[in-house]
């Protein structure tokens, strides 16, 4: 089943929970459950309104969730990331076709180190002592964007024009 204005719709509920996930993460460091919860539980809704076959479809969306979470939950445990940034990145992995997920991860990285550059020339600047918090979740939340807008949007729109 197709449904080009659930799977719209859905996308732009995406967006808006990457974008609250990137604005509390900024402000308080801190990626809520819920949020992440939600973006996760909507993906298989986005499956079905995008036309995604049962097998191996869905199987291997799940799978890629499945696999970043365990890969990314080893980082968690090395202390490398956040259990919010964890969440959100395995939920993310949801949504993102496998061979659009490696960009994504490509993006995130780049944007990342852009993102610990500059919130480190400032803790420097303003001579703070201690560890500096990297809201990493901006990272995470631009890069999910662009790879939306800039490679899902584009395949979902030659799915609806073929």
């Amino acid at each position: 089943m197709r449904s080009e204005i659930v799977t719209y719709g859905l996308l732009a509920a995406l967006a808006i929970g990457l974008l609250t996930a990137a604005f509390t993460d900024l402000r308080r460091r801190q990626i809520d459950n819920w949020l992440n919860a939600g973006i996760a539980l909507a993906a298989p809704a986005f499956w079905w309104a995008s036309g995604l076959s049962l097998w191996p479809g869905m199987a291997i969306q799940a799978g890629l969730g499945l696999a970043a979470f365990v890969v990314l939950a080893g980082l968690f445990a090395l202390r490398v990331m956040g259990g919010g940034d964890v969440k959100l990145l395995a939920a993310l992995a949801l949504w993102i076709r496998p061979d659009h997920f490696l960009w994504l991860v490509l993006v995130m990285s780049v944007l990342g180190g852009l993102l610990t550059i500059v919130f480190g020339a400032w803790h420097v600047a303003r001579r703070q002592s201690g560890r500096i918090a990297i809201p990493y979740g901006v990272a995470i939340c631009a890069a999910g964007l662009l790879t939306m807008f800039g490679k899902s949007l584009p395949a979902l729109q030659a799915l609806s024009a073929g």
